[in-house]
Order: C-alpha cells, then structure tokens, then sequence
C-alpha cells in the first residue's frame, strides 16, 4: 500500500514536469524556427548607444489600411488578410513564404501594416491577391533609426520607446521625418527570445 501511495503522490509531478517539457521543446522550436525565417536585410550604418542607424534597400511589400487606431486592432485585422495572401489567397494560389519583421503604420487619418516578401520576389512576378484591399508595393531605399525592445509589445511599450527614440534623435541633432513605425519580429505563440522595434526615417549622409 505504501508503494502505491508513493506513486500516486509523484503522479502529478510527473504530470507536471511533462507539460513543461513539452512547452520548452515548442518554444524553442518556435525560436528556432523565427531565426531561421527570412528577414528583411539591412546595413547598419552606426549604433549610437540605444539605437542604430540602418541603411534599408528597397523591398516589395504586401500591405493593408486600415482606420483603427491601436495596434492591437490593426494586428487583429490586417494580420489574417495578409497571411491568407501569402498562404494561398491569390491568383495562383502560390503559398508565399513568411518573413520577418511585419511593419505596423498608426497615423492620425490611416493606419497600416505590411508583410516583407521573400527577396526572390519583384512587384512583377508575385502573385495577384483575391482581397483587394491587400496591396502590393515596392518602397524606396531609405537610412532609418532603430530602437530595439524584447517581450510582448504593449500599446504602452510602443508609445515608451517611441519617446525615448524622439528624445534620442532630438538629443544627438540627427532630423527625422514621416512617422515612428512598430516592427515586430515575432508570432504570437511565441513567449521567449521575442523582438521588437521602432524605426523612424532620417536624414543620413554617410560621410557624416
């Protein structure tokens, strides 16, 4: 009876010490995973202590507005257009690969939120999407300032390290121009090793 009591009494830890078990092996194939995605290329000009200043080419982006105000709200809506394009919502039903970061836009009269397209890709030759109101595009080659921040980005979070970027850019006299835009880098299933950032287009002049 003894012997029984016992094994009953580590039954739960067993439990227990298997859901953990099996939460780290999916987090850390969730990492493993976002690493291995690809990312929008850049080249970093000079880090300037809390932020970086960075050279971005130009990319072709598949990209929705919207008239919400949070990022919450745009995540919830734009997110779920653009990965049905990419998941095969569109003329040729191609499955698109996913990469990181996804752009997030709030501006007083539209908001936005865009999905990088695979390097691979030109405005030519991606596939048409079924839904209209997602839209493809190719940006022009800009020099960006960028705060990096881990975690789950709040509203709050985004508005911080926008200040502190403004503060920064106002502090060392470097000019900016247009609006601070959210990068996040991550799925939402994914709790660890997370990245976020802000950028905002500057006036850069390499031999500065």
């Amino acid at each position: 009876m003894k012997k029984v009591r016992s094994t009953k009494s580590k039954l739960p830890m067993l439990i227990i010490g298997a859901i953990v078990t099996l939460f780290l092996i999916f987090q850390t194939y969730a990492v493993m995973s976002t690493n291995k995605s690809e990312s929008q290329l850049y080249k970093v000009v000079r880090s300037e202590g809390d932020f970086e200043i960075r050279f971005y080419p130009a990319v072709v982006m598949a990209t929705i507005t919207s008239t919400v105000k949070t990022y919450k709200e745009l995540g919830n809506s734009g997110f779920r257009k653009l990965a049905n394009y990419i998941f095969g919502g569109n003329q040729e039903k191609k499955q698109i690969g996913m990469t990181s970061p996804v752009h997030m836009n709030i501006t007083d009269s539209l908001s936005s939120m865009s999905f990088v397209m695979p390097a691979s890709y030109t405005k030519e030759n991606l596939p048409l999407p079924n839904d209209p109101t997602v839209k493809i595009d190719r940006t022009s080659d800009e020099y960006v300032a960028a705060i990096k921040f881990a975690g789950f980005a709040s509203e709050k979070d985004i508005k911080f390290y926008t200040e502190k970027l403004k503060n920064a850019l106002i502090e060392k006299g470097i000019p900016y121009s247009g609006h601070f835009r959210f990068l996040g880098y991550n799925p939402p299933y994914q709790l660890l090793g997370r990245k976020n950032e802000i950028i905002i287009c500057i006036n850069w002049n390499e031999k500065r």
